[in-house]
C-alpha cells in the first residue's frame, strides 16, 4: 500500500515517505512538543545521520579504517571529530558530577620556595586539575602539531587536527572509565588510564598510515610522549598566567 503523499511545511514540496525529498525535513511536522524535542535530541546523537555508536566502535576496534574514510571524505557515515570529542568530554563531566570524583584526592605536592611562589604554584596546579577538561583542546594540538612533524608527508595539518579530535575522544572515554576504577577501587590505578592510551594512539596510528609498523610504532611512542609533555606543561603555564592575572 502506498504511502500518502504530503506537503513539506518548509518549503511546500509533494513527497511521499517519511522526509522531504527537498529539503529533507520530516513531513510530520506538527506544532512543537516535549517529545519531538527529545526524539530530535536523540537523533542527532544515534541516528544514521550522526551514527555515535558506529563511530565508537569504528575507533576502538579499527580507527586506522574510520580515519581513512573520514579523511578521504565518507563524512556522513561517522560522529564528527568535533562534536565526538565535544560529546564525550560533556558525559566525562556529567559524570564526575554524579560520582564525586576528586581530581586532588592523590595529588599532595610540596612546593619548596617562598610562600608567595609556593601559594601560586599550589593555586595554579589546582586550577589547572580542576579545569582539564578544557584544556584537553591544548592536547588536542599538540598531538597535531607532533603527527605532523614525525609523520609530515601524508597528511596536512587541518587532517590531524580531525584525527586528534578524534583520538581524544577515545581518551576522555578512557579517562572516564579509569575514573571509576580509581574512585571505587584505589588510587594506585590512577596512570592506567594514560598507559592504554598510550598502546591505544600507537596501534590506531600503525593501522590508520598503513606504513612499516616498527618505524610507526617508534615515533608514534615519542609523539605521544612529546604531545603529552606539552600539553602538560602549556596547561599549567596558562593557569599560571590565569591565576597570576586574578591575584593582580
Amino acid at each position: 500500500m502506498a504511502e500518502e503523499a504530503r506537503s513539506c511545511k518548509n518549503c511546500g514540496t509533494v513527497s511521499e515517505g517519511w522526509y522531504c525529498t527537498q529539503c529533507g525535513q520530516r513531513l510530520s511536522v506538527h506544532k512543537v512538543t516535549f517529545r519531538e524535542t527529545l526524539e530530535d535530541l536523540a537523533d542527532a546523537f544515534f541516528s544514521v545521520n550522526a551514527p555515535l555508536f558506529r563511530t565508537v566502535r569504528d575507533m576502538i576496534l579499527r580507527p586506522g579504517n574510520l580515519l581513512r574514510n573520514y579523511l578521504d571524505g565518507k563524512r556522513r557515515r561517522y560522529y564528527r571529530p568535533v562534536a565526538f570529542f565535544l560529546l564525550m568530554t560533556f558525559l566525562y563531566i556529567v559524570i564526575r558530577s554524579l560520582i564525586g570524583f576528586d581530581p586532588f584526592r592523590d595529588s599532595t605536592v610540596v612546593v619548596e620556595g617562598d610562600q608567595v611562589t609556593a601559594s601560586l604554584l599550589t593555586e595554579a596546579r589546582n586550577f589547572m586539575l580542576i579545569n582539564i577538561n578544557n584544556f584537553l583542546f591544548v592536547f588536542v594540538m599538540t598531538l597535531a602539531l607532533f603527527m605532523k612533524l614525525f609523520f609530515f608527508k601524508r597528511y596536512s595539518l587541518a587532517e590531524y587536527i580531525a584525527v586528534s579530535f578524534y583520538l581524544l575522544g577515545i581518551y576522555t572515554i578512557l579517562v572516564t572509565g579509569n575514573m571509576f576504577m580509581v574512585q571505587y577501587v584505589g588510587d594506585y590505578l590512577q596512570p592506567l588510564g594514560i598507559t592504554i592510551m598510550w598502546l591505544y594512539f600507537i596501534f590506531a596510528m600503525v593501522t590508520f598510515l598503513q606504513r612499516p609498523a616498527f618505524w610507526v610504532g617508534l615515533k608514534s611512542i615519542f609523539v605521544f610522549l612529546l604531545a603529552f609533555i606539552t600539553y602538560g606543561m602549556t596547561s599549567f603555564g596558562l593557569s599560571y598566567l590565569i591565576v597570576l592575572s586574578r591575584q593582580g
